[in-house]
């Protein structure tokens, strides 16, 4: 390298990423033969405040359950034998007693033979009875006779003392994860408060100069910091209490001190920095602590292979990768599962289903890839949509439904393959409205109003010649498109396929982006902007993804011309203006809506139509036709021409 580099960029270019990559099954045995996961701790917590936790030791009533003989019904102690032959024609005649037992009352007076005491659901049954008749079978003369019209049996609607539980008896467990149903055993025994396992304690670091604590000012370059949150969420889920140790700047010596600091928690969690180069302090920190230290760094998953794991005593310290993706992924797989064993729970097994791949995946041979996809209904079963947004992603994980394993030696699943799913909650929750296609503001405004309205709404922004297709195969309710047809020059109609329907959309205006103090594109119109952008090698476009509407019209018009930029392809629209706002790039095209919101500069090229293209077999679902209403009412098409889409009905 030329001498005038400097030595840290250096370092960082010699850098040796991993030493030792290995499976993820060696990987979870070395780190865990140093652990004890038997949980140790235990606490008492108040009854209000039991629920989700486990139980520390088995729990013996000291009472009986109910206490006393109780009444089931509203009606009249009796002796069952005084009522035998009892009949509405020819009832039984009892003597009443002056006494009326309501719960909480105890009986002063015994039923003798020939008479019945009137008595409340719950009451305590008094000496003597030995059943109670139903106040519906009875009737009470003029001169405070009870006539029996049905015969009743002995223990006829009573709960003795006890039946329930009985004193001395296990009721609950050790190592019983606590509900409301336990929570009410455990108040019907009498209990105030419960001994329970302590929650492991599990610090959370974040690090790196980019990282922010969410709430101030972010400058150019940083990030907020979303994996402290993240995995705090998912520590509680587990069953841990998380400790944030906050975000600790590239400072070697601050880094020790925090570390040192958590050490003295049940585990320890590190964001970033897993590498091995000059500027990776997370690993070079972890790597100094006693033994046995780092046991894996490195392992043959996607996402994930920065991972690493260590242990100083007996305590776990974990290192996850910075992309929010990875590292819920690998918490999940190495980390969970720690917390909820010292917890006391138990492992947690994950629900699976079949699915379809609609298109091809293509792997790293040699990495066990866990890919999210988002799961949608067709007439076969489901299609397993793949979340393509990578695993820098911050909402891929919310928004998956779950995840399929693709083995370290397979390099594709073909398109139509049978996978199983690993549901990412308990269960599914079906959608009301799938939306695969296109994404644009204005469908998120109409969206967010059929949410309003109960509905669950499952989106996937694929592009408009995937939604064309997703629509096909129906596996989407909806598919936002925005496409024109080469041949007539018309939008989105002449694309449909037998058994699709179009629903009418709205206008919205393309145009060429740029920022407003650039003086070689502020001209009169775009097509002297697009000349002067094209003549200018100092002047890089930002393009758009192929198979969507917007790279139609940019391939229009370049038609052979590949201007610097032209391979940076980006997904969406906000995209293109956010490349520009940043300077990466000098020029793109985008609509008018979403230059409005980086504040660039617009100039008009040609309207779209971006229309909703709905298979027929769905066209009277619920969540269709209140869209269809809602495009048609008044309210809501004024406020969509001010967002700047118009209506054009035809």
């Amino acid at each position: 390298m030329p001498d005038s580099i400097p030595e840290h960029v250096r370092t960082a270019a010699r850098q040796q990423q991993f030493l030792d990559v290995m499976s993820r099954d060696d990987a979870e045995r070395r780190f865990q033969q140093h652990l004890d996961l038997d949980p140790q701790l235990t606490q008492t917590v108040p009854l209000d405040a039991a629920a989700g936790r486990v139980l520390g030791e088995d729990i013996r009533s000291d009472n009986d359950v109910p206490a006393f003989d109780r009444s089931n019904v509203d009606g009249f102690a009796v002796h069952a034998a005084d009522t035998f032959g009892a009949m509405e024609e020819v009832p039984c005649r009892l003597s009443l007693n002056s006494e009326l037992l309501s719960p909480g009352i105890a009986p002063q007076l015994e039923v003798l033979p020939g008479t019945a005491t009137t008595i409340a659901t719950g009451a305590v049954v008094p000496r003597g009875a030995d059943a109670v008749v139903m106040i519906e079978h009875t009737q009470v003369d003029e001169d405070d006779t009870l006539l029996v019209q049905h015969p009743v049996v002995a223990g006829a609607r009573i709960t003795y003392a006890g039946s329930d539980i009985a004193r001395g008896e296990t009721v609950l467990r050790q190592r019983q994860l606590l509900t409301s149903r336990e929570i009410g055993v455990l108040a019907a025994i009498g209990l105030d408060s419960v001994t329970v396992y302590r929650r492991p304690q599990v610090a959370i670091i974040s690090t790196g100069d980019e990282v922010l604590a969410p709430g101030q000012p972010l400058a150019y370059g940083q990030v907020y910091d979303s994996n402290a949150a993240i995995l705090a969420s998912a520590v509680a889920e587990s069953g841990g209490e998380p400790i944030s140790m906050g975000c600790v700047a590239d400072d070697e010596t601050e880094l020790d001190a925090v570390l040192a600091r958590a050490l003295q928690y049940d585990l320890v969690l590190l964001s970033g920095g897993t590498s091995k180069g000059a500027g990776d302090l997370s690993y070079h920190a972890v790597s100094k602590l006693p033994s046995p230290g780092i046991v894996a760094h490195g392992v043959a998953l996607k996402p994930g292979k920065p991972i690493c794991l260590a242990v100083t005593g007996t305590t776990p310290v974990v290192i996850l990768p910075g992309f929010p993706t990875s590292a819920v992924f690998t918490f999940h797989e190495f980390v969970a599962p720690v917390i909820r064993r010292l917890a006391g729970l138990p492992e947690r097994s994950s629900r699976t289903l079949s699915a379809t791949l609609p298109m091809r995946v293509n792997s790293e041979r040699g990495r066990t890839e866990y890919l999210l996809v988002s799961l949608s209904t067709v007439d076969s079963g489901l299609a397993a949509y793949p979340m393509g947004k990578g695993s820098g992603s911050v909402t891929t994980f919310s928004a998956a439904d779950g995840f399929l394993t693709i083995p370290e030696q397979t390099e594709f699943l073909e398109e139509g393959a049978a996978v199983r799913v690993h549901l990412l909650g308990d269960q599914l929750r079906p959608a009301d409205l799938v939306v695969i296609g296109s994404h644009c503001v204005g469908l998120d405004y109409l969206l967010g109003l059929l949410q309003q309205r109960g509905f669950a709404i499952k989106s996937l922004f694929v592009g408009s010649s995937g939604g064309l297709s997703a629509a096909g195969r129906e596996e989407c309710d909806l598919a936002g498109i925005h496409l024109v047809d080469p041949e007539t020059g018309e939008y989105n109609r002449p694309l449909l396929q037998p058994g699709m329907e179009l629903l009418r959309g709205y206008q919205r205006m393309q145009g060429i982006v740029f920022r407003p103090d650039d003086e070689r594109l502020a001209r009169p119109s775009s097509t002297e902007a697009l000349a002067q952008a094209l003549e200018d090698s100092s002047c890089r476009m930002v393009n758009r993804n192929a198979g969507s509407g917007t790279r139609v019209l940019i391939d229009q018009l370049l038609e052979a011309r590949r201007p610097p930029g032209f391979a940076m392809q980006v997904r969406s629209h906000n995209a293109v203006a956010a490349a520009v706002a940043q300077s990466r790039a000098d020029w793109g095209i985008a609509i008018e809506p979403v230059a409005r919101l980086y504040d660039l500069g617009f100039l008009h090229l040609q309207p779209e139509q971006f229309d909703l293209v709905v298979p027929s077999t769905r066209r009277n679902r619920p969540a269709v036709e209140a869209l269809r209403k809602l495009l048609q009412d008044d309210e809501v098409r004024a406020h969509l021409a001010s967002m700047g889409f118009e209506r054009v009905d035809s």
